[in-house]
């Protein structure tokens, strides 16, 4: 018999309810003429309830692969694999990736919301602000007087004179007041989560630390899981109370940012400390990564990371390590994390 069509799921979670979200071997793979495209591959992560955790790594790591898998949101061709289970605030826990059709659209933007990158340019520019409002509330039968009481709400939260930016069309806002109002619609179905990939990018560095500012101040006010996904660590280190680091689609390095930062316990994640800019550190010191990420159609066997790691080994090009345990709060996938320390930090990132 088949499935009914609001028919949800049930998996099996860990039973501390303060995990949100557990993904298990999360897999996202484009079939390819040239061969299998595998761009996201195998990751396994919990997000706690109330939590920001900041995704980071070079471009083309897979760090936007694994914002659109957390809603089922990969485009065609991709497939998604693995499971994420979703613990809402009642009920028993859902994999995302077995919901139905309409519980999959309930769930995006009511549960889980996403900022997706150059989402600057995703308003309709022939329609204001206020219609963009009313039409996500109407698309999910929410009371439109109560939902836009909410909006303003949130858009006083975010700075903004909410009569001004849901009279105004896009072009007559600021891209900062732009942003603002596109976290506010994120936001406006109340959901638990949101995911943002490259939320700031398209700003000045000021406004970037303003908005990181008021997401946290937002987290607190409204109860929010916040998965922050960028390839900026500095600047997600003044938000983040962990840090996840992907390197060639895989998790490198999870642990506090604290701990990231102070205590970083693989190879790459050192570089990418070593290779951002330090208005306090000569130039000299700062040292780009040398080579270049895999492609994902051929990503080296062993450690993804050992062809540019200064401290591999043998046993790193045949012999794939295993996510262990650093501290109890800090994981770490490296054949050599006790020697790591060979890799000097000479620069570094002021939380």
């Amino acid at each position: 018999m088949s499935e009914p069509a609001d028919a949800v799921s049930v998996v099996e979670t860990d039973s501390r309810l303060e995990t949100i979200l557990s993904c298990r071997d999360l897999s996202v793979a484009f079939h390819m003429d040239r061969g299998t495209s595998t761009v996201l591959n195998g990751l396994d992560i919990d997000i706690e309830r109330n939590e920001i955790i900041g995704i980071v790594g070079e471009s083309g790591s897979g760090k936007s692969m694994f914002a659109s898998a957390l809603l089922d949101a990969v485009v065609e061709p991709g497939v998604t694999s693995g499971t994420i289970s979703y613990r809402p605030t009642e009920g028993p826990a859902v994999d995302v990736l077995d919901l139905s059709d309409d519980r999959l659209r309930r769930l995006r933007w009511e549960e889980i919301s996403m900022v997706f990158q150059g989402a600057l340019s995703s308003f309709n520019p022939t329609l204001k602000l206020r219609g963009h409002f009313v039409e996500t509330l109407e698309a999910h039968d929410y009371d439109i007087g109560r939902g836009m009481e909410r909006t303003r709400e949130l858009l006083s939260d975010l700075y903004l004179d909410p009569e001004r930016v849901l009279g105004s069309y896009p072009h007559e806002l600021s891209g900062g007041m732009k942003q603002r109002a596109l976290i506010a619609l994120s936001l406006v179905l109340d959901p638990d989560v949101l995911v943002m990939d490259e939320p700031t990018a398209a700003l000045d560095l000021l406004m970037q630390r303003s908005i990181v500012s008021l997401l946290s101040d937002l987290r607190d006010k409204y109860d929010l899981t916040m998965v922050f996904i960028t390839h900026d660590l500095p600047l997600v280190t003044k938000l983040a109370d962990r840090i996840g680091v992907l390197y060639a689609f895989e998790l490198a390095e999870v642990g506090t940012t604290e701990e990231m930062l102070t205590a970083p316990t693989h190879p790459y994640t050192r570089a990418l400390l070593n290779s951002t800019p330090d208005i306090e550190s000569p130039l000299e010191e700062m040292r780009p990564i040398d080579g270049a990420a895999p492609d994902p159609v051929n990503v080296p066997s062993g450690c993804p990371y050992h062809e540019r790691c200064p401290i591999a080994t043998d046993d790193c090009a045949t012999i794939k390590p295993v996510m262990e345990a650093a501290s109890e709060t800090h994981d770490v996938a490296c054949h050599h994390r006790e020697q790591v320390d060979e890799i000097e930090l000479t620069t570094g990132v002021d939380r």
